[in-house]
């Protein structure tokens, strides 16, 4: 039992050995009970590492991503659209914010300037209607 105890390559309350982020294995990176600092899993109720001090809500909010935000499946079945319904309503969202966005990014200093920016803006705003459109045409059937 003796030899068995020198061999040991860690102790329990010590963390695995890593020399860095890079080295941690995935699946410890993405759970939330291990720190990112030092690849240490957090004591049950504790705030901070007991290894390297990291604040564990600091962890917490790195783990969230904006792909969770833009789950495009999650999005479509909430909405009640189907896929081509739903491409078509994002890109008549993106025509309407182009066609607002037009009068910021250009200036005017003539009248023809002035023509020029109104005409892109009811083009923009002409694609989205066929965009809100086509979305409406293409919805599945309840």
């Amino acid at each position: 039992m003796e030899q068995a105890a020198h061999k040991a390559e860690q102790e329990y309350w010590r963390p695995a050995l890593s020399h860095g982020k890079h080295e941690m294995p995935l699946d410890l990176r993405s759970r939330a009970d291990v720190c990112e600092g030092c690849g240490s899993e957090f004591v049950v109720g504790a705030r901070f590492c007991h290894v390297c001090g990291e604040d564990r809500q600091h962890a917490s909010t790195n783990s969230f991503h904006l792909m969770e935000v833009l789950d495009f499946d999650r999005i479509r079945h909430t909405l009640g659209l189907s896929v081509a319904s739903l491409v078509a309503f994002i890109f008549g969202m993106v025509s309407v914010v182009a066609a607002f966005s037009v009068g910021f990014l250009y200036t005017t200093s003539t009248l023809a300037d002035w023509q020029a920016v109104q005409t892109w803006r009811i083009e923009w705003m002409l694609a989205a209607i066929v965009a809100f459109v086509a979305g409406i045409l293409l919805k599945k059937a309840d």
